[in-house]
């Protein structure tokens, strides 16, 4: 049965993700710009309130994925709070300054993590070489690994996306990400053969705020948050995707 994660950016947006039938929470902050690592009180209260499991994002900034020392040192507490909580996996991704996969420090994080489980995160489609990014990735140990297929979307990527799940031979989960929706779904399972699919599924809330703002601080975009009609749309196109698998 093929599986959907949602990216969750609060415990509003992980609470309706679980009650439109998500399978996964990739919990995060800003997904305005990519997603962020949430914070300690927002992965603690997602913990106690969501039944579904949970993964945590580390990423902490915006930007590219080579990290200072002292960003991988915040990354290495981040997880080790996911860990004292209870989650049930962390989301990682670390690139050299050549745009590979920073095998060492993955390391170190993918250490630390323990018994949770890995994915290796959308820098993935930063490297040069995807086909060479998937053996490091398997090499840290990770247990799944997001990904577009090198291109803006999954759809865009889906040969790639097959080609890398023929390579990886059931030795690492490849889950497509970027642009999934319930009009594509479908057709993007059936054109990878994928058996796990991240989405965001969010709408964009109106501010709250009666008066206008003189200034801008950045408030006056609304929120985004997760959409449960959009989840259990996403849901239902998976099973309708299942059921015509079985039907041919």
């Amino acid at each position: 049965m093929a599986l959907l994660e949602i990216a969750a950016n609060s415990l509003a947006s992980a609470l309706a993700a679980q009650e439109g039938g998500a399978d996964r929470i990739e919990l995060c902050a800003a997904l305005e710009v990519g997603g962020l690592t949430p914070s300690p009180g927002l992965i603690a209260l997602a913990r106690d309130h969501v039944r579904i499991p949970i993964h945590v994002l580390i990423r902490p900034r915006a930007g590219d994925f080579v990290y200072n020392e002292q960003e991988l040192a915040t990354m290495l507490h981040d997880i080790e709070h996911c860990v004292a909580v209870g989650c049930d996996g962390v989301v990682i991704g670390v690139l050299t300054e050549d745009g590979c996969v920073d095998k060492a420090h993955c390391r170190d994080l993918a250490a630390v993590a323990g018994r949770l489980g890995v994915t290796f995160h959308r820098a993935f489609d930063n490297t040069p070489d995807v086909r060479m990014a998937l053996e490091d990735v398997i090499s840290i140990g990770c247990e799944r690994v997001l990904t577009s297929g090198g291109m803006a979307t999954a759809s865009d990527g889906s040969v790639a996306i097959r080609a890398l799940l023929e390579q990886a031979q059931q030795r690492i989960r490849v889950m497509p990400g970027a642009g999934i929706d319930a009009s594509n779904v479908g057709a993007i399972r059936a054109a990878t053969g994928a058996a796990e699919f991240h989405a965001s599924a969010k709408r964009l809330l109106t501010s709250r705020l009666r008066a206008s703002a003189s200034i801008d601080l950045g408030m006056s975009g609304g929120e985004w948050r997760t959409d449960v009609e959009q989840v259990r749309a996403i849901v239902a196109a998976l099973r309708e995707s299942e059921r015509s698998r079985v039907s041919t």
